[in-house]
């Protein structure tokens, strides 16, 4: 018999808000963590438990993660990612927006984020978590489905690569 493939699975929230300059997301410094530490990420994201929906997920790490709750999602993209290595390196992410909550969003786990901030879409700090960067720039452009990771164009058709970061997406929206 084969080893099957595994997919570990996450959900992801951006608060969002209106800012002088466009639209502003609330992001999370990472703090002394092995995964990208430094690095500026969502500021409530984590692994889907057994169990769990992808939803349910992302509401749970919203109130672990900054203390609010009543969050009103709305799902934007699925990302599959690959580093073609273990199977702890394959990855299928969903990606939620909220505009509304309750409570004031705050540090919960100082020893896993170093500080949270406002920033416009269009001025993302540095240095970014890369798939979670390239998330955040096809955040309103319609396309439900992203790939990460891909060099070049998976087999089974499908996404179209793009050379520049090393993922691909494709055209169409939701599949």
């Amino acid at each position: 018999m084969t080893d099957r493939f595994a997919l570990v699975p996450a959900s992801y929230v951006y608060l969002l808000r209106d800012g002088a300059d466009g639209t502003e997301v609330l992001l999370q410094q990472r703090g002394p963590v092995p995964y990208m530490a430094g690095h500026w990420a969502a500021a409530a994201a984590g692994h889907v438990e057994p169990g769990e929906t992808a939803y349910d997920a992302a509401s749970r790490e919203a109130l672990e993660e900054l203390g609010i709750t009543d969050l009103d999602l709305d799902f934007v993209l699925t990302m599959q990612r690959s580093q073609f290595g273990p199977a702890v390196e394959e990855r299928v992410d969903w990606f939620f927006t909220a505009r509304s909550w309750t409570g004031e969003p705050r540090i919960v786990e100082p020893d896993k984020a170093a500080s949270l901030g406002w920033f416009a879409l269009d001025a993302l700090p540095e240095p970014m978590v890369p798939h979670e960067a390239h998330a955040l720039a096809h955040l309103f452009s319609g396309v439900g489905y992203l790939t990460f990771g891909w060099d070049a164009r998976p087999s089974g058709g499908g996404p179209s690569a793009t050379a520049a970061t090393g993922s691909t997406e494709t055209q169409g929206g939701n599949r």
